[in-house]
């Protein structure tokens, strides 16, 4: 599995996800950078397969609208800790590794649950 987080996810959460076994790059590594628009790091983790990690609740629009991108993980938390980020994701490896069978989906993490939507 691959994951492409967001201009506003640590790099601390890339280096987590490496260690895990994963695939993992920050936005600040495509050649725009932080200034890479919104619909460029959808088309890119599309043609790549990779998973986009973001607070931003317009990529969860563009999955509705545009079923891009096609995998999804939003954070509705807020400004909460690095650690504490860093913590749900540590204790979530294995549901991730569940989903690489699915071509489409959007999981939404927040202060209670995660809820998966699957567009398959």
């Amino acid at each position: 599995m691959k994951f492409l987080c967001d201009v506003h996810i640590p790099l601390k959460l890339v280096k987590l996800l490496q260690e895990s076994g994963f695939t993992a790059m920050h936005v600040n590594q495509l050649p725009d950078k932080w200034c890479t628009p919104d619909t460029e790091i959808c088309r890119f983790a599309d043609a790549e397969n990779f998973i986009v990690v973001t607070k931003d609740a317009d990529f969860r629009n563009s999955f509705f609208v545009r079923k891009s991108p096609q995998k999804l993980i939003k954070i509705n938390l807020g400004n909460i800790s690095n650690k504490k980020l860093l913590n749900i994701f540590s204790e979530n490896v294995k549901v991730f590794k569940g989903l690489q069978h699915l071509s489409s989906f959007m999981i939404e993490i927040d202060n209670k649950d995660m809820k998966l939507t699957k567009l398959d």
